[in-house]
């Protein structure tokens, strides 16, 4: 499977539960995550995505940690039952 099938799932299960999946850019910044999401309740996350079985690189895991340092929500899929199940966990 590969990440762009990965990312499909995100935006469309993101939608379902009526937020944004918005694509996340930021010029002359290496190691920034691919998507923001925005759920209703005020949940906000940069969520980064990878194809199965593959690690976040060198830059992406100083860039994750500098978000849990802030206090922001990070997190990491590489495939979509993980998604599923983190939005069951959300449901609760």
């Amino acid at each position: 499977m590969r990440e762009s099938a990965i990312e499909k799932h995100l935006c469309k299960v993101v939608s379902e539960l009526k937020g944004e999946c918005l694509k996340f850019v930021s010029p002359g910044r290496r190691g920034v995550t691919d998507r923001v999401v925005m759920l209703p309740g005020g949940f906000v996350a940069f969520v980064e995505l990878k194809a199965p079985g593959e690690k976040p690189r060198a830059e992406q895991v100083r860039f994750h940690q500098r978000c849990f340092d802030l206090g922001a929500t990070c997190l990491v899929f590489d495939n979509r039952e993980a998604i599923n199940d983190w939005v069951r966990r959300i449901k609760r």
